[in-house]
């Protein structure tokens, strides 16, 4: 299946010069996404990516990881941006290329050597995922690898994180 051909380009969005890679179109495509799904997770058994958790940073990550989690037969484990989680948390501050943020999980989502793959739909400059990693292995967790559906190959995202296996299905 061509999955880029369920994917919409929409010029200058959300500022003037961006292309964004709309995965919405994607999603509402049934055959698509269970091809997504299944394809995704064929690649990551395949690569050897089997772990205790699948981790989704928010919030594409979280349409995504909890099918391959599923199919993995691992649990899901959400990363939150700051104020969405209601218990003690683990907070990971990183730098974008206009400032700051952080990322949380909960303190009791995971225990120490847990096996851990990083899921989300898209890696370009790689922040948020190398973020995403530093907090897992900040906690103890073995991190096994990451997926994406989509990767900027120009935006270099990949050198940006951590030496862990890397599943796309689609670049750009």
């Amino acid at each position: 299946m061509d999955l880029k051909s369920l994917i919409r380009d929409v010029p200058d969005f959300p500022k003037p010069g961006i292309l964004f890679r709309d995965i919405t179109t994607l999603l509402r495509h049934s055959e698509g996404l269970r091809y997504t799904i299944d394809t995704l997770t064929q690649k990551c058994k395949d690569a050897g990516l089997y772990a205790d958790y699948v981790v989704g940073m928010e919030s594409r990550g979280f349409i995504f990881g909890p099918p391959l989690a599923y199919q993995l037969g691992a649990g899901f484990i959400p990363v939150r941006k700051p104020g969405k989680l209601p218990a003690a948390v683990h907070t990971v501050e990183y730098e974008l290329e206009y400032g700051m943020d952080r990322l949380e999980v909960h303190q009791d989502a995971f225990h120490p050597k847990s096996r851990v793959l990083i899921v989300d739909d898209l890696i370009a400059t790689g922040g948020t995922a190398a973020a995403t990693a530093n907090l897992v292995q900040q906690i103890g967790c073995e991190l096994v690898g990451f997926g994406f559906i989509i990767e900027l190959r120009d935006l270099g995202g990949r050198q940006k994180l951590p030496d862990a296996p890397i599943v796309t299905l689609i670049e750009y």
